[in-house]
């Protein structure tokens, strides 16, 4: 740096120097001098001019390699004429800092990318302008079944619902919602923020899945609920029952009369209902009493077949058609037989009545791995669920049919949770339903 100002200092003395002595010979009118001394004048203009251009054509060069981010580009000191070595020098050395700012920048936003990814949480970037997707991760993809989003407004057209309550959404506040996804009606919380960059302003919207969590929650308070509903009912109905039996044996010991008969005939219905009630309280209390599964590997094959067996006369009797599919014969799942045998027969005769009213009444039975996880579907094309039922079907006792306990969907969401899975249900009214079975 040093040798460079002391060669620009030279020069600009030099030149100082060249040009008053040119001066001074024009003004002595020494114009044989003055002839002799102008080309050297000129040469020193030549090469200062050279000079600053050098440095001119080194700094666009430098400026258009930052301008593409270029920052591997070098710029060789060994032939480098005096004046350019401390531009180059510095050049090399910004590029050097801007390299290993790039690197840090790469590295923090592939760890980002990849933390992204494996989250089991979907995430989904568009900006507010334009509606353009930005960033979409892979469990927004598995989750809605939409392998590929342009712009934010075309989910309208894959999944009206999601996109309706996503526009609802109030930046900062999160709200937890009931969805349409690939995986059937699930219980989503969703959050929402706003951010400004030099490229705009974007939206950042998280649908963090919390179906699971919610129905093991439910399924255990339910268990409590039923556990102190059962044991009072039972504790306080069993004692009138037992002296409802006295009082009926006392009674038929004495001689007839009018009055009797009204008092054996009150104590022969209370009886009556009370033996009901235990029946109905001890009905119930199986919620609390399913123990572990005990676990095996079993060929779903084996498995439809069973049941095949078992359904066949009912569905042969009422002319239903029953579709087995499956692809893969070999497709084994970890359960306990019994009890999952227990959930499908459920989900079969629910099915049956769904569809008891269609002239051409079909029910599917299939089994598949979706995302590495086996998964049994159970579909029908019957009435259908209203909306406005679907979040209530597993709640214990809730039923609509006139006959049902209420108690089937929800020992069914039960065994599932056991299992490590869940159910889940997808259903259109008229149209049918579709129960999953997830392992």
């Amino acid at each position: 740096m040093r040798r460079f100002r002391r060669l620009i200092f030279f020069r600009a003395i030099l030149l100082l120097v060249a040009l008053t002595g040119l001066a001074y010979l024009l003004f002595k009118a020494a114009y044989l001098y003055a002839v002799l001394l102008g080309p050297i004048c000129i040469w020193l203009l030549a090469l200062n001019f050279r000079s600053q251009l050098r440095a001119y054509r080194e700094l666009e060069e430098f400026a258009e390699a930052a301008r593409y981010r270029d920052f591997t580009r070098h710029f060789p000191l060994s032939y480098a004429k005096a004046e350019l070595l401390p531009l180059r020098s510095a050049f090399n050395e910004i590029n050097a800092v801007f390299k290993k700012i790039s690197g840090e920048r790469e590295t923090q936003y592939q760890y980002l990318h990849q933390i992204l990814e494996i989250v089991d949480t979907a995430i989904l970037s568009f900006k507010i302008e334009t509606h353009e997707v930005v960033w979409m991760n892979d469990a927004f993809k598995r989750l809605f079944g939409i392998p590929y989003l342009h712009r934010f407004g075309g989910l309208e057209r894959k999944n009206e619902d999601l996109y309706q309550k996503t526009m609802q959404l109030v930046p900062g506040e999160q709200t937890l919602l009931s969805v349409n996804s690939a995986k059937g009606n699930i219980k989503l919380l969703l959050t929402t923020s706003h951010f400004q960059t030099p490229e705009g302003k974007f939206q950042l919207v998280v649908y963090q899945n919390v179906n699971e969590a919610i129905d093991e929650t439910e399924a255990k308070a339910w268990q409590k609920l039923l556990s102190v509903l059962t044991h009072e009912i039972m504790n306080s109905i069993a004692p009138i029952s037992s002296l409802a039996d006295t009082l009926k044996n006392r009674l038929d010991h004495l001689p007839n009369s009018e009055e009797l008969e009204d008092i054996r005939l009150g104590t022969e219905t209370i009886k009556r209902r009370s033996e009901g009630l235990l029946k109905f309280a001890g009905t119930y209390r199986s919620l609390n009493k399913i123990e572990r599964p005990s676990l095996s590997k079993v060929f779903a094959a084996d498995l439809f077949e069973n049941l095949y067996q078992l359904m066949e006369p009912s569905i042969l009797q009422k002319n239903i058609e029953l579709d087995i599919i499956l692809k893969d014969t070999r497709l084994q799942l970890e359960l306990d037989i019994n009890l999952i045998e227990q959930v499908l027969i459920n989900l079969l005769l629910n099915a049956m009545e769904a569809v008891k009213e269609k002239e051409d009444a079909y029910i599917s039975l299939s089994a598949s791995v979706s995302d590495g996880k086996p998964k049994i579907n159970v579909s029908d094309n019957g009435k259908g669920i209203p909306a406005d039922l679907l979040e209530n079907i597993f709640i214990p006792f809730f039923t609509t049919r006139k006959t049902g306990s209420g108690i089937g969907l929800t020992l069914s969401k039960q065994i599932m949770l056991l299992h490590g899975g869940n159910i889940l249900v997808h259903s259109e009214e008229g149209k049918g339903s579709v129960f999953t079975l997830q392992f």
